[in-house]
């Protein structure tokens, strides 16, 4: 009987196989009367009434003055659990208990008659046997995964240690497809288990699937109010609590996929619930998620001040916390200092340490790494980025997890290896992506991350190899990921194909819509775009008011890398315009903070630029001072060139060999001139200009 109910999953919690069972185990066969194969049968071959019955005369074993069995005697603790176990189900799962002893006892009369029968038989009658067995394991491969179901317990340790690696480490749990059948199984057997749904839910947002996602969580609810797995301890507060904490969750995803308007009709509803319960922690989290969703609105920072101090009030440090780091993104897209935004973080790090939030604590050095290469310190973003993944490989979570899988850890890999990227350093960036695809691989939720580091690392390779063809293909993927981001590096291949008309209109709606949803940081990389699109339509005065403004919105939200670009630009405009001397004095603000820590491309446009001005600004001078203007600008060129080499900026080095090939004939250096045109030569024929002057690139 104990086997037949483990079997079919009614496991009986306290009791433990001991030398003592093991023995009576191995000398069942013997000791197996016919009384109880007897009871078996009638139980089996009878009605629903009879297995009632059974548990009944069960019950009836510990009465009387002298009980035939004792309660605390190891049968009797056995009789009590498989008693109370019994007791606890459900009419459904009865019918089910006694179907599955029903399929047990036909199990055991069919091997009983298959082993008589095997004995008859001779062996080629049994080697076909064997074959037509093999001929219909897939047809009933199914059933048989399904006929042996996990007890409570480890259908409850399955489910916790799935979710602790969908959490922790995505890529140690099942495949989506394979927890997903599985779960179907443990349905299968007990649909009333919330749990299992509520795992559901998580494998289900892996893959991005809304109707079943949002299916199986309504489903969880449903189960977890329906058995009173909270009302038993709760009482009427447990059947409240899941109805507002239901709404809550389905608020949650749908802001996950993007429908805004679901997710605020089904917060109002939490909220409602959560002020007639008086439950003032499921409206912290409701305050939370009206922030979340109302983030676009220049008053949200009253919302969020408001939510983190609640959370301290109510003693909710997780919450306090998540305030606190979200209030440090909206500040530090607003234009606030650095230091001011590093000290609230350094406040919320000691909340973290405090109480033990480790995932908090990576998020935090997350955003760290963020804000700085937000305000252009690629050295600082670099060291946090190396500090989140030297403390994620020191401790594992339990079971040899290690707590390097979450999306702070792929966050902090994509800087990683956009950073190497910008310096040049392909080989590594490409090891960097590499170890991303391991640890989050395309079916995983954190995935999108690395795929669009990767897309943007190969638009601008091929953009600098002057493939702009290949760049084009990679415009559509970037955009699936990013329609802004899309959008914009579409504006640049055509800008660069020389369709001017085109471009500018992608421009100047992307422009519109950017200013809508102030997105600073992209205003000002499209008003640069713009810029180079006048200068290279022969309109450098048209560019100056939109590099005025590009530089006013960068000095004013603290940007410091795109100013120093905008800078850049702004010199160049006016070597356009035929005044070099001012525009040798621009360079000496914004070269400092380029040299230090931006990217290659950008230290080499801006020595060539040094270059070309000095060159403008000798004409005037005496011959002498003319020759020692000249052979510093063919220094610096030199670096400049040294510094495209590294990124195979091809066109570029077109354009610099061009010009140092005619300084040395200025100067009378005729094989150094030949050298360098020779080299042009060969560019060229691979790169041909595609109809714009070389003297007017940046």
């Amino acid at each position: 009987w104990q086997t037949a109910c483990r079997e079919r999953g009614y496991a009986f919690p306290g009791l433990q196989r001991g030398p003592a069972e093991a023995r009576c185990s191995e000398g069942l066969p013997k000791i197996r009367t016919s009384i109880f194969s007897f009871r078996i049968k009638l139980m089996a071959e009878g009605e629903l009434k009879d297995m009632e019955q059974f548990f009944d005369d069960l019950s009836d074993s510990f009465s009387g003055t002298e009980p035939e069995v004792h309660k605390t005697s190891v049968v009797g603790l056995f009789l009590r659990h498989m008693i109370l176990a019994y007791s606890k189900l459900s009419f459904s799962q009865v019918f089910k208990l006694y179907t599955a002893l029903q399929q047990y006892f036909q199990n055991g009369e069919k091997k009983t008659v298959e082993d008589a029968d095997m004995e008859l038989t001779n062996r080629e009658e049994g080697e076909r046997k064997m074959e037509k067995e093999e001929l219909d394991v897939s047809i009933r491969e199914e059933e048989v995964s399904c006929s042996g179901p996990l007890s409570q317990k480890q259908a409850e340790f399955f489910l916790s240690q799935q979710a602790s690696l969908l959490k922790n480490d995505e890529t140690k749990a099942l495949t989506p497809a394979s927890l997903q059948k599985e779960l179907n199984n443990l349905l299968k057997f007990n649909p009333d288990f919330a749990e299992a749904h509520y795992l559901s839910y998580l494998n289900n947002l892996r893959v991005q699937d809304v109707f079943s996602s949002t299916h199986s969580l309504l489903h969880y609810f449903d189960r977890l109010i329906l058995t009173g797995a909270e009302s038993k301890s709760n009482g009427e507060e447990g059947y409240g609590r899941s109805l507002r904490y239901a709404a809550l969750n389905l608020a949650a995803l749908h802001c996950r996929f993007g429908h805004y308007q679901q997710a605020e009709l089904a917060l109002q509803e939490a909220i409602r619930i959560a002020q007639e319960s008086n439950d003032h922690v499921c409206l912290q989290h409701c305050l939370s998620w009206l922030y979340v969703l109302g983030q676009k609105r220049s008053d949200s920072y009253v919302l969020l001040e408001h939510s983190v101090k609640k959370a301290v009030h109510f003693g909710l440090p997780y919450l306090a916390s998540l305030g606190i780091q979200s209030l440090v993104q909206q500040r530090a897209f607003a234009g606030k200092t650095a230091n001011k935004l590093m000290d609230a973080l350094k406040d919320s790090d000691l909340l973290h340490w405090k109480h033990s939030l480790s995932e908090l604590i990576d998020i935090s050095i997350a955003q760290k790494t963020a804000i700085w290469r937000l305000y252009g310190r690629s050295t600082m973003a670099l060291q946090q980025a190396q500090m989140l993944l030297s403390m994620n490989s020191l401790e594992s979570v339990n079971a040899g997890v290690q707590q390097n899988n979450t999306e702070s850890f792929a966050v902090a890999l994509c800087h990683l290896a956009e950073l190497h990227a910008e310096q040049g350093c392909f080989a590594a960036a490409s090891e960097v992506l590499k170890h991303l695809k391991e640890r989050f691989p395309p079916n995983s939720q954190h995935a999108q991350l690395w795929m669009l580091c990767d897309q943007k690392i190969q638009f601008d390779r091929a953009m600098n190899d002057g493939k702009y063809h290949l760049a084009d293909s990679l415009v559509t993927g970037i955009t699936a990921l990013n329609s802004i981001e899309g959008v914009y590096r579409k504006a640049i291949v055509l800008q660069a194909q020389n369709q001017m008309s085109e471009a500018h209109k992608l421009l100047q709606k992307l422009l519109i819509h950017c200013q809508k949803i102030r997105n600073t940081e992209m205003v000002i990389s499209v008003l640069l775009s713009v810029a180079e699109l006048y200068w290279r339509s022969s309109s450098p005065t048209i560019a100056l008011p939109v590099l005025l403004q590009a530089l006013a919105l960068s000095k004013e939200y603290r940007l410091q890398y795109l100013a120093s670009e905008t800078v850049l630009n702004l010199a160049f405009a006016q070597l356009i315009l035929g005044i070099p001397e001012q525009a040798l004095s621009l360079l000496h603000m914004a070269i400092e903070p380029i040299l230090a820590d931006g990217a290659v491309l950008d230290k080499g446009r801006a020595m060539f630029l040094v270059a070309k001005c000095q060159v403008a600004s000798a004409a005037s001078y005496d011959p002498l001072k003319k020759a020692e203007a000249l052979e510093a600008a063919i220094e610096n060129l030199n670096e400049a060139k040294n510094y495209f080499a590294k990124v195979d900026c091809k066109e570029q080095i077109r354009d610099v060999v061009y010009f140092q090939a005619r300084l040395y004939h200025t100067l009378g250096k005729t094989q150094e001139r030949n050298r360098c045109a020779m080299l042009f030569r060969q560019l060229h024929q691979e790169l041909p200009s595609h109809g714009v002057p070389l003297i007017n690139h940046l």
